[in-house]
């Protein structure tokens, strides 16, 4: 009966310990995603803008769980958008939370192949996500939602093209790099 104590207590701990180390890794993701959202702002001509959060993203969403995917490209996002564009701050929790959850449920973090097909499902429900929130709740019209499909394509391509290499390589060094913080 003793025995079993130190092992719940053992098990606690490390329930403890893990859910400390995601909700780290939200808050330090997320920030990283709102600064690349927020660094690099291209402006176009319907009222949007280009930006380098998806290379983010998709860099977050193929390193780590799709938790911590999604939380962070949905809090990073929304962040830049609400110091910057107001009105996509709720659509861009929606739908770049649910662009880093799709992309990190999709890829194995073993695969190339399951990398870029999380970058085109993710991508994809990103375009279509922004496409209906222009046109139904904010009203931009048909003319104006479509004007912003390319933009946001070309976004999702340089997303997946830088992306998921500094995903590769992440995933590959990571394992190292935290051995190296175990010994100190």
């Amino acid at each position: 009966m003793t025995c079993a104590i130190p092992n719940i207590m053992a098990t606690r701990s490390a329930k403890t310990n893990t859910l400390v180390i995601q909700i780290s890794l939200v808050a330090v993701m997320a920030a990283l995603v709102a600064a690349a959202t927020f660094i690099v702002r291209i402006p176009n001509p319907m009222g949007g803008y280009f930006n380098f959060g998806d290379v983010a993203i998709f860099a977050v969403a193929l390193t780590f769980n799709p938790v911590v995917g999604g939380l962070a490209a949905g809090i990073g996002s929304s962040i830049s958008d609400l110091i910057g564009f107001p009105v996509f701050t709720i659509p861009t929790l929606i739908i770049k939370g649910l662009e880093g959850l799709l992309a990190g449920l999709i890829t194995n973090r073993r695969s190339a192949a399951r990398d870029v097909l999380a970058v085109v499902v993710a991508g994809s429900e990103m375009v279509l996500g922004y496409f209906l929130a222009e046109y139904f709740p904010l009203q931009w019209g048909l003319g104006g939602a479509l004007g912003e499909v390319p933009g946001n394509i070309l976004q999702i391509v340089i997303g997946g093209v830088v992306g998921v290499p500094v995903a590769y390589v992440v995933r590959r060094r990571l394992p190292e790099i935290l051995r190296l913080t175990r010994s100190r």
